[in-house]
């Protein structure tokens, strides 16, 4: 008797289209206007543009100004981007340089 065929399957580097729908509310802290915050910045908003576009929230929070902010989310160091939505909570700390890690980091990409 002969065996079915069985397919490859590969991963795709997207996650499913529900993911791709879903609302991102995104929280970056800050330390002031630093190089390495002025860059996390200027990361974040471009990777949210190019992949995110329509579908996020962006809240950029400097711990200066508001203490309180950092303290109740347990800011230990800056910059951090949190992701408040969609479920788990994640949390990514530095500049945010690394496209690629920053995608794995908020589930928009699937590690291969």
């Amino acid at each position: 008797m002969k065996q079915p065929e069985q397919k490859k399957t590969t991963r795709p580097k997207e996650w499913p289209s529900k993911r791709r729908k879903e609302k991102y509310v995104l929280r970056l802290y800050v330390t002031g206007v630093t190089p390495k915050s002025t860059q996390a910045i200027a990361n974040i908003k471009a990777i949210c543009e190019e992949h995110l576009k329509g579908r996020y929230e962006l809240q950029v929070i400097d711990i200066y100004q508001q203490p309180a902010l950092a303290r109740d989310e347990q800011i230990i160091a800056a910059p951090t981007l949190i992701r408040k939505l969609p479920l788990p909570l994640r949390r990514l700390v530095g500049d945010l340089s690394k496209t690629e890690r920053v995608l794995l980091g908020l589930d928009l990409r699937q590690k291969s």
